[in-house]
């Protein structure tokens, strides 16, 4: 259960850090609306809070965090740009996704 807690943890902190990206994006390079913006910034700050959550160290999150982080991104270069990910985009998500294995769930002792 702990480590479900925490998968779900890292994808709402990603989505956070990812959505609201896109939407600083769409405002400075779209045009949009500088309320896209200032929603966005509200999303950045909930990813910022979103991983003190974790059970582990600063540290250790982070560095397994960026494994979650390039999964979602090629997911959302797929669903929201519409680029297909090649066999190259899923190696490295999954050789990215041991790394968060190892790093924040191997037994230590």
């Amino acid at each position: 259960m702990e480590i479900a807690r925490s998968l779900f943890y890292f994808i709402l902190a990603g989505l956070c850090e990812i959505g609201g990206g896109y939407l600083v994006w769409l405002w400075l390079r779209e045009g949009k609306s500088v309320w896209f913006a200032l929603f966005g910034a509200v999303v950045l700050v909930l990813y910022g809070i979103i991983p003190t959550f974790q059970p582990a160290h600063f540290g250790r999150v982070y560095a397994a965090y960026g494994g979650i982080f390039i999964v979602l991104a090629i997911l959302w270069g797929w669903k929201v740009d519409k680029i297909i990910p090649d066999r190259f985009d899923l190696l490295g998500g999954f050789v990215a996704l041991i790394g968060v294995a190892v790093i924040m769930y191997w037994p230590r002792g």
